[in-house]
Formats: C-alpha cells, sequence, structure tokens
C-alpha cells in the first residue's frame, strides 16, 4: 500500500471554488491514499468567489510541510501576487513538496513566486496575456489543458483541474486507480493533456 500523502490546499478572498472541489472530489475518492489540509493567511473561514466560505484548518505560519500543493484561480489572485505571506509559504512549501499543482490562475501565483522560471506552464486561457506578465521566464504553453513538467502540474481554465488533479493521481496511483476514480465520479476524463478546446 502507498503511503497516505497530505495535501495543502491553499485558500486566499475569492477562490475559485471548482478549482478547489473539483481536484478534492477526485481526491477524496482516494481518502486511504491522500489527506487534504485546508490552508490560509489567517484562521477566518474564506470566502470563495461564488461566495460560499470554506474552513481553514492550519495557517501559514504553522510548521507543517505538505506533500502535494494545491494552488487554485479565481478573481482573487489579482491581489494575492501582490501579497508576500503567500509568496513566501508557497516558496518555502515548493522546495519540500513531492508534488506542485495549480489551476485556472493559480500558475500566476506560482510564476510570480518564481516557481515557474524555465517550467512549462498553463493557466486560463482567458487571463493567459496577464499569467505571462506574472512569470516572463515561464515557458507558457498556449495550447493544453493540462501541462506536466517535472514535480509542476499547471492545469487550463476551472474544470480543467479535475482532468490534471486525475492526471496527477494516475502519476502516484496509477493508471487502472486514476480510471476508477473518475468512474466512480461519473466523470468523463480528458485524458489528452494536448487537448484544449478552449484555448482559442
Amino acid at each position: 500500500m502507498s503511503k497516505k500523502r497530505t495535501i495543502g490546499v491553499v485558500l486566499f478572498p475569492e477562490f475559485e471554488l471548482l478549482d478547489v472541489f473539483g481536484p478534492l472530489e477526485m481526491f477524496g475518492i482516494a481518502s486511504d491514499s491522500f489527506h487534504i489540509n485546508m490552508v490560509a493567511q489567517s484562521k477566518e473561514a474564506v470566502a470563495s468567489r461564488q461566495g460560499p466560505k470554506s474552513v481553514v484548518e492550519h495557517t501559514f505560519d504553522e510548521p507543517i510541510f505538505y506533500d502535494i500543493l494545491l494552488v487554485p484561480g479565481g478573481q482573487g489572485t489579482r491581489r494575492e501576487v501582490d501579497n508576500k505571506a503567500i509568496l513566501d509559504w508557497l516558496r518555502l512549501q515548493a522546495h519540500r513538496a513531492e508534488y506542485v499543482s495549480s489551476v485556472c490562475t493559480g500558475s500566476a501565483l506560482l510564476a510570480k513566486a518564481g516557481l515557474l522560471d524555465g517550467v512549462r506552464a498553463t493557466t486560463n486561457k482567458r487571463s493567459l496575456d496577464w499569467g505571462v506578465s506574472m512569470g516572463p521566464k515561464t515557458l507558457w504553453q498556449r495550447r493544453a489543458r493540462w501541462v506536466e513538467d517535472g514535480k509542476i502540474f499547471t492545469s487550463s481554465g476551472i474544470s480543467a483541474g479535475i482532468d490534471m488533479s486525475l492526471a496527477l493521481i494516475q502519476k502516484i496511483l496509477g493508471p487502472e486507480k486514476a480510471q476508477e476514480i473518475a468512474k466512480r465520479a461519473e466523470y468523463s476524463w480528458n485524458q489528452d493533456a494536448n487537448h484544449d478546446p478552449f484555448a482559442k
């Protein structure tokens, strides 16, 4: 049996709901392999862009390290790219993490933190030019559902995070387990990382 990996999900005001809970549904189905933690700058519940709030379990100042980082996007990323606390935490965590992942404009936070320098990555195509401005040294992929480069997984807009999370689960637990999870979720998994119908 594989070890149980901890997932640190970064929350900030105006995060995108599906960016977080789409991937977490996939990881949560494999609860014997993954333990999910919600992490934010403070212990106050964090409101999503759509309104519903999420409970915070751990804060940035706690000496806890995570095996997998999940960084969502959303309107709040426009503000958080100037938040030293979140950028410093991402740098600290990313060096120890086994995998670093982002959904949508979450990759802009990784890029601003310098974690995508020289790395192939993608983001929400509607926000691609802004993402590029946050990480001029990133090798941005203008057509990709998600991109895997070493231990870093980045995905395109919103629902693409579900496809990416299944790809990461496949990397860790194997294709049969990833297929089983997609089937249990009744989700039609796009397994082709280059199939990006929204790139136009």
